[in-house]
């Protein structure tokens, strides 16, 4: 009974798989979309895009997933307040020994960079199993996504300079582990997650505590001493966290100090850590000091309370003050690091993407026929059917939509495409002939019927398809503030299909 087997799921997708089940259309084929409604919205920052991240911890989950006995015994204790077995032993006969193996799933790959109401994942397979498969899909996707994508924007707001992962202390549980990987897919370089670092490849980083400097100082020493056992241990490997009793006044010296030591012995320190105060008004200070010493090479790393928002004005506050004090902003920015933890792994601002998982289609009499789930607000109202999903690029090379299609149409550099919004029927625009550059098919198969089709990738490869995909978004679209909006449409054979659903179903 833990997250590793088939139990770690709502109840609700029991109950409904048990009705099916009744029913006798519990093998009817059926297709599940999952995507989100919107980008996560920091405040008045709201994210012009997303990460993808978790698909292959998924699809491991999914491979080694069985209905087992001991599940099954459990089964027959749940009652839901009648006195009665909520489940009958004939659903329970046939729901042993179940699995996954008939699902057959297309999707997004991890590290791509993606919008509202595309669908991220397509499953297809026998109705019960795949609803059955929607609690635990959406908890392995909508959270990695989410944190891949913090993490991309604090990448971008330190300039591509080094970001290091320290959140497992403050993680939710087990579940900063998860989050960990999908800061690394997103825009993290390390984390301090030893076994973590171990599993994808990646040397652990961090430095100490203060309860370092503390401990010497109880034992009568000082600080000087602490940093120097320090060094003594990882003459190679010295970082020293400096803001444990004076930062400028006595942290940076000290560490100066030790610095010319290892020096003097052959050994090239590696930098100071602050992690405290005005980490801009420090960062300079402590800069001065130690270009004025001769170690203008090392680095500076900021930590507490990071995200991308803070990140992005301690730089612009550099660029702005550190001239009056004669240290060259883009140089001192070029030497700095950034320990980001609980605003990273908590997603500080948006603690969940609101990612969904619909019924869009059902196989009958040989055919898929689409499905549709009315609602009162029209952002809800999912998009119905098997569908293409395809990125067009400009001239420029430049991604400038995302087009949600009927199966089996095509769209091709060079043509003219009508586009609908996917929700305001007064808003459509037509690329005209010669517009796109560039057509390409977002969605690839992962799982065949039990089979994993991918193995996830490296961490490395993840990372070049995160860059690839953002070399080619529009600048705009990945400002931390006010981005524009990335266009995501349907076809004119999609819309329509939509509207005459619509009507339809009102009609009945």
């Amino acid at each position: 009974m833990n997250r590793s087997g088939i139990l770690f799921t709502d109840l609700y997708q029991l109950t409904m798989a048990q009705v099916y089940f009744k029913m006798g259309i519990h093998e009817t084929p059926a297709q599940f979309d999952h995507f989100y409604r919107s980008n996560p919205d920091y405040g008045k920052h709201q994210a012009g895009y997303t990460i993808t991240a978790g698909l292959s911890w998924l699809l491991d989950w999914m491979d080694r997933t069985r209905v087992e006995p001991d599940d099954i015994d459990y089964l027959r204790t749940v009652d839901g307040g009648s006195g009665r077995p909520l489940f009958d032993a004939d659903f329970l006969d046939w729901f042993v020994g179940q699995s996954f193996d008939g699902i057959t799933m297309e999707a997004i790959p991890e590290g791509r960079v993606t919008h509202p109401n595309v669908p991220l994942t397509v499953v297809r397979g026998p109705l019960a199993m795949a609803q059955i498969l929607e609690t635990s899909l959406l908890n392995h996707l909508n959270y990695q996504t989410l944190i891949a994508t913090k993490a991309s924007r604090v990448r971008l707001a330190g300039r591509g300079r080094p970001v290091l992962e320290f959140g497992l202390r403050r993680g939710p549980d087990i579940g900063a582990y998860p989050g960990a990987r999908a800061a690394l897919i997103g825009g993290a370089d390390f984390t301090s997650i030893v076994s973590l670092s171990a599993q994808v490849g990646l040397p652990p980083k961090g430095t100490h505590a203060h309860s370092l400097v503390q401990v010497f100082l109880a034992e009568g020493g000082t600080e000087l001493d602490a940093f120097r056992a320090y060094a003594q241990v990882y003459p190679d490997d010295c970082l020293l966290l400096v803001d444990t009793i004076d930062t400028l006044d006595s942290g940076v010296p000290n560490a100066i100090t030790v610095f010319e030591e290892l020096r003097a012995a052959g050994h090239q320190p590696v930098g100071i850590r602050l992690d405290s105060g005005d980490l801009a008004y420090l960062a300079i200070q402590a800069a001065k000091q130690l270009d004025e010493a001769g170690f203008g090479d090392v680095l500076i790393v900021l930590s507490s309370n990071l995200d991308e928002l803070a990140i992005w004005q301690i730089v612009s506050q550099i660029e702005d003050e550190a001239p009056s004090y004669g240290v060259d902003p883009q140089r001192l920015i070029g030497r700095l690091v950034y320990g980001v933890g609980t605003r990273l792994i908590t997603s500080r601002g948006y603690s969940a993407l609101d990612g969904v998982y619909k019924l869009v289609a059902l196989r009958r009499d040989g055919r898929w026929e689409p499905i549709l789930k009315l609602s009162e607000s029209a952002a809800k109202v999912p998009n119905p059917g098997s569908k293409q999903v395809w990125r067009l690029y400009d001239r420029r090379g430049t991604a400038t939509a995302d087009v949600l299609g009927v199966a089996g149409e095509v769209i091709e550099p060079g043509q003219t495409v009508t586009l609908h919004h996917p929700v305001d029927p007064t808003q459509f625009r037509t690329l005209p002939e010669g517009a796109i550059s560039e057509v390409e098919k977002l969605l690839v198969p992962v799982r065949r019927e039990g089979t994993n089709l991918i193995d996830g990738g490296d961490l490395e490869t993840l990372r070049a398809r995160r860059d690839g995909d953002l070399a080619r978004l529009d600048p705009g679209v990945k400002r931390l503030i006010n981005p524009h909006v990335y266009h995501v449409s349907l076809t004119d054979r999609l819309w329509q299909m939509k509207v005459d659903l619509v009507e339809r179903l009102m009609g009945e």
